[in-house]
């Protein structure tokens, strides 16, 4: 069955907006991120996007043939290592929601 995969990635309040040096290092990892996933056994596809109305919030939407795949590659390490620095750059942690079609 398959599946998709939200995830909001939003930069902590505290931070208030993105320091402009930092968009260059979270590019670089989002594009690796999804350069990594494109790889992965079950993958289908995957866009960013920007929230226009709030330019510090992302949303990934992933597709993948079975959720399976995806679990698969949510175990990966070298995502969750990848994963783990945009968190950090971000300041707050990225929110998974996994979607079926019934």
């Amino acid at each position: 069955m398959i599946v998709r995969v939200l995830m909001t990635r939003k930069m902590a309040k505290q931070f208030k907006r993105m320091d402009q040096a930092l968009m260059p290092k979270l590019s670089e990892l989002m594009i690796e991120l999804r350069s990594l996933a494109n790889r992965q056994p079950g993958y289908i596809s995957g866009e960013t996007l920007r929230n226009v109305n709030d330019p510090n919030e992302y949303l990934v939407i992933s597709t993948w043939k079975t959720r399976e795949a995806w679990n698969n590659w949510f175990a990966n390490e070298r995502r969750a290592e990848m994963e783990g620095k945009v968190d950090a750059l971000m300041g707050s942690p990225t929110v998974y929601k996994v979607f079926s079609y019934d």
